[in-house]
């Protein structure tokens, strides 16, 4: 039985959500404390999947420069190039640049924000604010001379 098929009724192949076997490999990495070689990975991993399987993930992740390696033996233990936080604020920005309305893009996430979260996102605003005051001001927040602010 296929990867795509493990655990379906019948048999049927179900095929993974776009992403899915990547983003559970990164998960399974950003919760370890050290790099991981293929079959520790495929250890911490749901279902049974194929160790080739894992491998080629963890090549391919590699070679879009989001895990870097280290020989271990004959193979490689991995680990993740950028934190989770980190990794998941370049999607965010990544998507925020693609559309083509940027006021409406950020007027719609913010809107659905929990209320938790939007007093979250008002500190971190006011905290980015009052300490971008000195040298260095707007650094990694993309305020500038163009976006838009007076």
């Amino acid at each position: 039985m296929s990867d795509d098929e493990r655990g379906k009724p019948g048999g049927r192949a179900v095929r993974r959500g776009r992403g899915e076997l990547e983003g559970g490999v990164l998960a399974a990495l950003w919760a370890a404390s050290e790099p991981l070689t293929a079959a520790q990975v495929n250890e911490r991993l749901p279902g049974e999947l194929a160790y080739t399987t894992v491998l080629t993930i963890l090549s391919r992740l590699h070679d879009k420069g989001m895990l870097v390696r280290h020989r271990v033996g004959r193979g490689y233990a991995y680990e993740p190039v950028r934190d989770e936080a980190s990794h998941t604020a370049a999607g965010m920005r990544s998507l925020l640049e693609g559309g083509s309305d940027r006021e409406a893009v950020l007027t719609r996430f913010v809107s659905e924000l929990s209320a938790r979260d939007e007093q979250l996102l008002h500190r971190l605003l006011a905290d980015a604010t009052g300490a971008g005051k000195g040298a260095g001001s707007g650094a990694g927040t993309g305020a500038g001379p163009d976006d838009g602010r007076p």
